[in-house]
């Protein structure tokens, strides 16, 4: 439920909007000034404020630079019986969404509010695409049985609101099947969110989910919507799931239960429709057989279960997606097409394991577009370019074996690069014992990580 705000002085005009408002749907709050006004934003969330320019002891114009303060997202609609061009103007500047003259009439002020609420849902949905573009990748069709099984499952579950787990090694496509789920939904005008909750420490996966309010820990300077709120209508998706606190599962498991979360902070529950769909590179049943994840938590996120193969298991799918890169990145370089040598084809596609995936082959395709001169791409040229055919090695005893040819940056790389993949086998991937091994926060490491080119 969409909330609104009205601050004005004069009580008939706030009750008559009050009832106006609450016949459409809206939660209303008064307030007769700007004292009350800031008191009743620093307890609650509200989506639109309708805001006088004449108020007693503070004036509105002071008012509506406090609420900006505040939240520069809120949209504040003036409403005065004293307006002119330069006040409108004036108002504009500060931020205001839109100036309406009294008297008031309510298809005017409903079509305005509705407005507003429209644009700023657009707003949070762009930066949510953004935000949710800097690390993504594309994926086409795959021409495999195992992928074409996977495309049914997606057309039959994305018409519903039920929820999807999906499973699957890192770099196998996990977040793209989510997308395209939300791509072939109702609820593709809505925001897709997507959370890395193994990104993000545990001590703020509370604040990044549920938001939180202006004061409500130090540095807490303004209200901030979680991304559960900025999802309302739309999807979360929620990658990385296994790697979330217990704590932090049990919060969840509650707002999947009532569909409604609570600020850190917040005095008030705010009713939420998103859809939610789950990703994990690990085993479940394992991880609950060792309390690590909650059984109840996975029976409400596992009611389709997606399984997406690694690439060396659908290997038909390999020469497809190469082509695929190849054409995107040499359009996006405006350099010529690369082409494979029937040798190199035949590594790529029939031996070559692509512990990465799909994120490696992408990134492979990428930097031999990039890096070598000649049209023509043969097998040298592609080994040259995995990191893990030539990168340092350590044997059984423990000892570093490396390349003379490196430098000392490319040493220390390759050296960081094994040494952190050694102890991802050792931990079977699992990244928080890894990083409790290797003493670094989680989220440190998988920047680690991504700069080295192992995530």
């Amino acid at each position: 439920m969409k909330s609104i705000l009205i601050v004005d002085d004069e009580e008939n005009i706030r009750e008559t909007l009050k009832d106006v408002l609450e016949d459409e749907g809206y939660a209303v709050f008064l307030a007769e000034n700007g004292k009350v006004a800031l008191r009743i934003l620093d307890t609650h969330v509200v989506d639109v404020i309708l805001l006088d320019l004449w108020l007693p002891e503070i004036g509105g114009m002071d008012v509506l630079k406090m609420m900006k303060e505040r939240d520069s997202n809120i949209p504040v609609i003036i409403i005065s019986g004293h307006g002119t061009i330069d006040t409108a103007v004036r108002a504009t500047k500060e931020g205001a969404f839109d100036f309406i003259e009294k008297p008031l009439t309510i298809e005017h002020i409903l079509n305005v509010i509705d407005h507003a609420i429209k644009i700023n849902a657009l707003k949070e949905e762009n930066l949510a695409l953004r935000q949710g573009n800097l690390n993504s990748y594309y994926m086409v069709k795959g021409s495999s049985d195992v992928y074409n099984g996977i495309e049914k499952l997606i057309s039959s579950c994305a018409h519903s609101n039920s929820r999807v787990l999906i499973t699957g090694e890192n770099g196998t496509g996990k977040e793209v099947v989510a997308r395209k789920i939300h791509e072939m939904s109702q609820r593709r005008g809505a925001p897709f969110v997507a959370v890395n909750c193994a990104a993000i420490p545990q001590t703020l996966i509370e604040s990044e989910l549920f938001g939180y309010q202006k004061g409500s820990f130090t540095g807490a300077v303004s209200d901030k919507k979680g991304k559960f709120e900025i999802a309302d209508r739309g999807t979360i998706f929620l990658d990385e799931i296994a790697d979330m606190s217990l704590e932090a599962q049990a919060k969840v498991l509650r707002v999947l239960e009532e569909m409604q979360i609570e600020r850190i902070g917040g005095v008030s529950l705010i009713k939420i429709d998103v859809r939610v769909i789950a990703a994990t590179n690990k085993d479940l049943s394992h991880l609950i057989k060792e309390r690590q994840f909650r059984e109840d938590l996975f029976y409400r996120l596992n009611v389709v279960p997606i399984h997406i193969p690694s690439l060396r298991e659908r290997r038909e799918d390999i020469p497809g997606l190469l082509n695929y890169y190849f054409e995107h990145f040499a359009h996006e370089s405006t350099n010529k097409m690369k082409v494979l040598s029937d040798e190199a084809a035949q590594f790529l596609v029939q031996e070559y394991t692509w512990p990465g995936n799909i994120r490696e082959l992408k990134n492979l395709v990428e930097r031999l577009t990039i890096l070598t001169r000649d049209v023509a791409v043969g097998l040298e040229d592609v080994k040259n370019n995995i990191p893990y055919l030539h990168e340092a090695e350590f044997l059984a005893d423990g000892s570093f074996v490396y390349n003379e040819k490196d430098g000392l940056r490319e040493a220390k790389e390759n050296f960081e690069r094994n040494y952190i993949v050694n102890v991802l086998k050792k931990n079977k991937n699992n990244i928080t014992r890894t990083a409790q091994v290797l003493k670094v926060e989680r989220s440190n490491l998988y920047k680690v990580m991504k700069r080295l080119g192992i995530w």
